[in-house]
């Protein structure tokens, strides 16, 4: 007797985490949430609680806007334990399309959660998104709406509202109990997280103790540590704001512009 098609596994709905803190979600929603205009919406909420604690439009999602929202967060409430997201090529890179994640080749993103100690959970199924997705469809029915009656077409505009007005009263209405009582925040202390919450990359410096990154020359001063820095391996890290730094170990050796141009000369030590 032919044996048939093998059904796929039955799904169960997830119980919530016990306590804030355990994990969160992070997703992006496109929508047009003003006439003719289409932006990304970046929500970052507890799986516990439905509570959002970061929530911004941006143009387009990308490993920015997820740093941007991990550092609302930790600003808030501290570090979480973890973090369940979408496999965008931001968050993960994934050999086989719509196959396993590469958990051992990280994102600029990944590397980030791992310096902070925040494990990393890739969704393989629409239903495994289903919380956060609830909560879109929600924010677009009401959004757009509310926008409207308030007159407002632009994204600063649009962004400021939702810090103001909508996130608080969302919290207010759809934030619900945890299933026990405590949290697994924990308070952040350590390096600045914007030397973390950025992209890293290494370079060799030069025998004029420059250092070539993305089309820029960057200079490192002379300083009271060493006589010079040639051949040496620093790290480069690219902000959010496109302006970069040049480490050395802990040291950040100087800040530059978007065009490569010396800001600063840091003295300070640091702890990256």
């Amino acid at each position: 007797m032919a044996r048939g098609k093998r059904k796929g596994a039955h799904r169960k709905r997830r119980e919530r985490s016990a306590v804030p803190g355990m994990m969160l979600h992070q997703d992006g929603s496109r929508h047009e949430w003003v006439a003719g205009q289409q932006w990304d919406l970046i929500v970052t909420m507890d799986d516990a609680t439905n509570e959002h604690y970061s929530m911004f439009f941006v143009v387009e999602e990308s490993s920015a806007s997820s740093f941007t929202g991990v550092e609302e967060t930790i600003h808030k409430k501290g570090l979480f334990c973890s973090l369940y997201t979408d496999r965008g090529s931001h968050y993960w890179h994934t050999p086989e399309a719509g196959g396993r994640v590469d958990r051992v080749n990280l994102t600029q993103f990944g590397r980030a959660m791992k310096q902070l100690g925040i494990s990393m959970i890739p969704a393989y199924s629409p239903e495994a998104r289903g919380r956060s997705e609830r909560m879109f469809r929600t924010h677009q029915d009401r959004l757009p709406k509310e926008l409207l009656r308030q007159g407002i077409q632009t994204r600063e505009a649009a962004n400021r509202y939702l810090k103001k007005s909508y996130l608080p009263r969302f919290n207010t209405e759809f934030t619900c109990p945890a299933r026990e009582t405590g949290t697994a925040f924990v308070p952040y202390i350590g390096t600045e997280l914007t030397d973390i919450l950025c992209e890293q990359y290494e370079r060799t410096v030069g025998n004029d103790n420059c250092v070539h990154f993305d089309n820029h020359i960057l200079q490192i001063p002379a300083d009271q540590y060493r006589f010079n820095y040639v051949k040496t391996t620093v790290r480069v890290h690219r902000y959010r704001d496109d302006t970069l730094a040049v480490f050395h170990g802990p040291r950040k050796l100087a800040t530059y512009d978007q065009q490569g141009k010396i800001i600063a000369v840091l003295k300070k030590k640091l702890t990256v």
